[in-house]
């Protein structure tokens, strides 16, 4: 339990001075102090300590007095991410977190201040808002699971947390899907193919394989990417999620692999594995570029994407990215009645929620099956009594 003490002081030209000193012992009986020039935040503070000593929930007050910017690089390099998400969120803290978080001790820094470093984020997509949100909170709750601070600043009720972006996706018409494809030099025309006829990301399209293919089961299973960290280094590694997954090959599909491996055969490329330092491996790529390298994004986007999609009458945006192709992939499938589950597994998402959060809008109406059904079951005739 703490205590407080009242002590008064006079110095050597005879002003009195009046202060409270607060002691209590911590769990492991070592002796604290803390000194208050007023009574009643001594009282506060001395009844607040004896609280969480009872609780069990008491917390060194000096445990917190550490730089946001030191602990954050403590908690990142615990983390388990891959390199290229590493380097991420490096630059997300360095440009946007820092500059307002940065140098304050964890135990200053409030609620208000997490609103105000949110209302600096204005302009920024309300999706990128609430990554980085989370990744600053997350910060705060290892703080909190470490003993240095009792609370998450960002998880209290007066924080407004981002929202997502209100915006539905709308996906590509069959005719524009087609128009990109047909403006693609030709050895890149298979991107599209593979996009909306296997729903694959880019950095899957990229890290392709014949090997991949099981003619066996008509299926192709996709098991690696093309990771592009900074300075341009590339990778291969596993899927996004770190999940490996089997897609059904449509038999058109294939014919169109084929047909292109036959004018542009297959190239073994070498990059190191998972990580920038990891072992080198080596795959023969149906996709690569002139110099038989692996397509990098950085490249392939502005020089070739891009001018695809301008000459197609399409914007160049994100929202007319390689994804876009996904999103094509997607609402055929559920157009054609294939399940949220199956499409969750087909695309790669970790929780079938998300897809349906994602496409939900895309599904064909239930309204005139229910109708039916309905209808159907009471003009069945009522047994006899």
């Amino acid at each position: 339990m703490a205590w407080v003490e009242r002590r008064e002081r006079t110095s050597t030209n005879g002003k009195r001075t009046v202060t409270y000193r607060v002691r209590w012992r911590e769990t492991d009986g070592r002796a604290r102090a803390k000194t208050f020039r007023r009574k009643v935040e001594a009282d506060r503070f001395a009844a607040m300590v004896s609280a969480d000593i009872v609780r069990g929930h008491y917390i060194d007050p000096d445990a917190g007095k550490v730089r946001f910017d030191d602990y954050a690089e403590q908690w990142l390099a615990a983390q388990t991410f891959e390199e290229g998400t590493v380097e991420m969120v490096k630059l997300r803290f360095r440009l946007h977190v820092m500059p307002h978080l940065g140098s304050r001790n964890l135990a200053d820094i409030q609620p208000s201040t997490i609103q105000g470093w949110l209302r600096t984020l204005t302009g920024l997509s309300g999706n990128y808002q609430k990554v980085m949100y989370a990744n600053v909170s997350s910060v705060f709750t290892a703080a909190v699971d470490d003993g240095l601070i009792p609370k998450n600043p960002c998880k209290a009720p007066s924080v407004r947390r981002p929202k997502s972006d209100p915006s539905k996706l709308k996906p590509w018409t069959h005719e524009q899907a087609m128009a990109v494809r047909d403006h693609l030099p030709d050895q890149f025309k298979l991107v599209v193919d593979l996009g909306i006829g296997l729903g694959l990301r880019q950095g899957e399209i990229f890290g392709l394989s014949l090997d991949d293919i099981d003619l066996n089961t008509g299926e192709i299973e996709i098991k690696r990417q093309v990771n592009l960290l900074g300075s341009n280094r590339q990778l291969f590694g596993l899927p996004k999620g770190r999940k490996i997954r089997t897609v059904p090959l449509p038999d058109r599909v294939l014919e169109l692999i084929n047909d292109h491996v036959t004018r542009y055969p297959p190239r073994s490329v070498t990059l190191p594995w998972d990580k920038s330092d990891g072992p080198e491996r080596s795959f023969d790529l149906i996709l690569y570029s002139r110099e038989s390298r692996a397509l990098n994004r950085n490249y392939f986007n502005p020089k070739i994407w891009r001018p695809a999609l301008r000459a197609a009458g399409l914007e160049a945006k994100r929202e007319n990215g390689c994804h876009a192709l996904r999103h094509f992939y997607a609402s055929t499938l559920l157009d054609a009645g294939e399940s949220i589950l199956a499409l969750s597994e087909y695309l790669g998402h970790a929780d079938p929620g998300f897809t349906l959060r994602t496409y939900t809008h895309l599904m064909p109406s239930s309204t005139e099956r229910t109708k039916a059904a309905i209808d159907a079951m009471l003009s069945v005739p009522s047994a006899p009594h």
